[in-house]
């Protein structure tokens, strides 16, 4: 893979640190609108809304289980942070780096009548995974090889993806059951995808050792590495794009026991518990002609020779063989859990899962990681306030808030951790700007 391609991508998740698994706790927010369409798509009808218009929204989320970060370092730092020096790293034979950016344009919902409504959502999005590659290996080629130390590595089920693509997606719910104290709503989400090009490696087993004081590498095994037509040169040709379909779908139950006759409007009457499951990200992107490389690692090359570009180092110091092939870039499929019950009024306190539905090793894929979140919430039309606690995958444990003041949303699930502890391993912000319009 391109060294420039891969850093460029580390990078962005990095420069996360110093400023999403999206809108972590604004997107259950029964004023979140077209935000919570896109996490459950049954959320568009029976809302407090009677339409949402959303200008532009944006949520990255990202992180690494190879090295934590202070963000309080960083912005004290006044630029002389070093990241080879500042942080806490983490190596492993099996580190894992992700990023996911998720930019929202102009959507828009509203109701068709009482128990039905409509959407229409675009969105530009880039996936980034890289998995099971060995910690010490990935800081020496970040670092052209420049250390004085030796070192063995064995990545087994190496695989990376970057992936970016635009969707529209015309979104569809209707309330299924409607009684005095039971609400069962259902949703969905077609998309049209505009596939705007991957990058992406895997290799089943690679070993090695690298020995300083001969500057030699020696490995065995073998790499196989792609690039879709439209990232040739690392460079997305938004001019032509790759079609595709996907497909997103959600239910949501609600309990309602005060609620006298269902020809009182749910959202007059509010629920005390509401329990939704949704599957999002169905589908994939078929790229005709890709281009694959599979290279023979079994060999001992002159490290020294590293400089700023990995592919031309494959090229001169290992056999490949090149072929020209379809390759299926699967969506980050993922199951989403939720349960929120209304202590009071106005209080809030919801517990919701977001798994990924892409085994481990995939190839041609990128996923979310496993999240597991917890959070309290203030809920009023005009405002709302999220404290969110999430356990995430790698061991990683993230604190945040977050707030919706009418158009306005901003938040974090992670601000806090982010800045108060050096071993945070994952970040996300997200802000957001709409027109709401109310129900009366």
């Amino acid at each position: 893979m391109k060294k420039q391609i891969l850093l460029s991508s580390v990078l962005c998740l990095i420069a996360t640190f110093t400023y999403g698994q999206s809108y972590v706790g604004h997107a259950i927010d029964n004023y979140s609108g077209v935000q919570g369409v896109a996490y459950n798509p049954s959320s568009i009808v029976g809302s407090n809304l009677k339409t949402d218009i959303n200008l532009f929204s944006a949520s990255f989320f990202g992180g690494s289980d190879y090295f934590g970060i202070n963000v309080s370092d960083i912005i004290s730092s006044d630029g002389g942070f070093d990241f080879d020096e500042d942080t806490e790293k983490f190596p492993s034979d099996e580190n894992n780096f992700f990023l996911n950016a998720d930019v929202l344009g102009p959507s828009f919902m509203f109701n068709l009548n009482k128990k039905s409504s409509i959407g229409l959502i675009s969105r530009v999005r880039a996936s980034f995974n890289i998995n099971n590659i060995n910690g010490e290996l990935y800081e020496s080629v970040a670092d052209d090889f420049d250390t004085d130390d030796d070192f063995d590595f064995d990545s087994r089920n190496l695989n990376g993806t970057i992936h970016a693509w635009a969707e529209i997606g015309l979104a569809y719910g209707r309330i299924l059951v409607d009684k005095p104290n039971h609400l069962l709503k259902g949703g969905a989400t077609i998309k049209y995808l505009q596939g705007g090009g991957s990058v992406f490696m895997d290799s089943p087993g690679m070993q090695g050792q690298y020995m300083a004081a001969t500057e030699t590498l020696t490995t065995q095994g073998e790499l196989n590495y792609g690039t879709s037509r439209d990232f040739e040169d690392g460079d997305i040709d938004f001019s032509d794009l790759t079609a595709g379909f996907g497909l997103d779908i959600g239910f949501t139950y609600q309990w309602h026991p005060n609620r006298e006759k269902d020809s009182v409007p749910s959202y007059k009457d509010p629920y005390k518990l509401k329990i939704g499951v949704s599957v999002t990200d169905i589908g994939s992107i078929n790229y005709d002609d890709a281009t694959i490389t599979a290279y023979n690692l079994n060999a001992t090359v002159d490290a020294s020779t590293f400089d700023e570009d990995t592919e031309d180092f494959l090229d001169d110091n290992y056999a490949g063989v090149e072929t020209k092939k379809a390759a299926k870039i699967k969506l980050p499929t993922a199951l989403h859990l939720l349960v929120d019950y209304r202590l009071a009024k106005k209080w809030f306190v919801s517990a919701q899962a977001d798994l990924s539905m892409v085994k481990d090793g995939t190839e041609l894929s990128n996923s979310v990681i496993n999240t597991v979140t917890l959070a309290p919430r203030l809920e009023t039309k005009w405002f709302s306030f999220y404290a969110p606690l999430s356990f995430r995958q790698y061991r990683d444990v993230s604190f945040g808030g977050g707030f919706r003041f009418g158009p306005l949303t901003v938040g974090s699930g992670s601000v806090f951790t982010n800045l108060l502890s050096d071993s945070s391993k994952t970040t996300d912000v997200y802000v957001g700007l709409k027109i709401p319009i109310y129900r009366k």
